[in-house]
């Protein structure tokens, strides 16, 4: 591994670490933050394949590149209205946990994966470790009733919301669609998304004609350029899939700690031990999980 490709398999530990942070600190509605986010992955799409170049797919990988691209922004919805109701540093670790639960259940039972005893024992520890440790992230010292409550709508939220995350993960690979040639048009069908959301939401708020709208476009540009540096860096010539895949999944930890330290989503020093050890559960079983056979 050269430091250029160190390099570039950090991006995404930035700026998908960063993307919930900036996107809360510009603040808005969820609607805001979504339409604006993903107008600018529309232009930072745009702007790679003017440099890449468009590349050849039929008309039906077209439309799964572009029904992936909804579904993940579905997802991004749900993430920010949790993070209205709990913040950022608590939703984001259960997120990542809960993408990570779909994508391997998903694997397991209609893919075959995790053939030997061995490897499903390993498998189901994991996750059960992965739940563990999002549980711990979220442990509260003192709760409140109020902040329970809020809790358990952000839950609610969030396990919708992770099957569209999945679907933008395996619909592409059921097509064996690579993330390159898909990308453009997700994020199209990322910004159809957000306008029908948009005008479904166009009483409480016009989200075309206010400059917060607008602002969190800086977001999307956090969220495209770690989703390109996650496709160049997992490239055989780069740090390929295994060494991308573990890059990536820090920037959970990132997400987190940037948070409470920027956003100042105040944790006591015990649930912060607690955030620490949930954050690491999580990781290090993200891996195993996408690694064993």
């Amino acid at each position: 591994m050269n430091f250029i490709a160190l390099a570039i398999g950090l991006i995404p530990f930035f700026g998908w670490g960063f993307y919930p942070t900036v996107a809360s600190h510009i603040g808005g509605k969820p609607s805001q933050q979504i339409f604006g986010s993903t107008l600018g992955a529309v232009i930072f799409a745009s702007l790679f394949v003017l440099v890449t170049g468009v590349p050849y797919m039929s008309p039906v990988e077209i439309l799964i590149s572009y029904i992936s691209g909804m579904c993940w922004a579905f997802a991004q919805l749900t993430s920010f209205k949790s993070y209205k109701l709990v913040g950022s540093s608590i939703t984001t670790p259960i997120s990542a946990m809960l993408q990570l639960v779909y994508i391997s259940l998903w694997g397991v039972i209609l893919l075959g994966d995790w053939h030997s005893i061995i490897a499903k024992t390993i498998g189901f520890i994991a996750l059960i470790s992965m739940i563990a440790g999002a549980f711990l992230t979220s442990w509260k010292e003192v709760p409140e009733k109020s902040s329970t409550q809020a809790l358990k709508k952000a839950w609610i939220w969030m396990i919708l919301g992770s099957f569209g995350f999945l679907m933008y993960s395996v619909l592409p690979q059921t097509a064996q669609i690579s993330g390159s040639k898909a990308f453009f048009f997700q994020t199209l069908g990322m910004l159809t998304t957000a306008i029908i959301n948009g005008i479904i939401t166009y009483r409480d708020t016009n989200i075309f004609n206010t400059k917060l709208s607008y602002k969190n476009i800086i977001g999307g540009f956090f969220f495209a350029i770690a989703a390109v540096s996650y496709l160049i860096s997992s490239q055989p010539n780069m740090n390929g899939v295994a060494t991308g895949f573990i890059l990536a999944q820090t920037s959970v930890i990132m997400a987190t700690m940037s948070a409470i330290y920027l956003l100042k989503q105040y944790k006591t020093k015990k649930e912060m031990v607690y955030t620490w050890i949930g954050l690491l559960l999580i990781v290090i079983s993200g891996c195993f999980t996408s690694f064993i056979k």
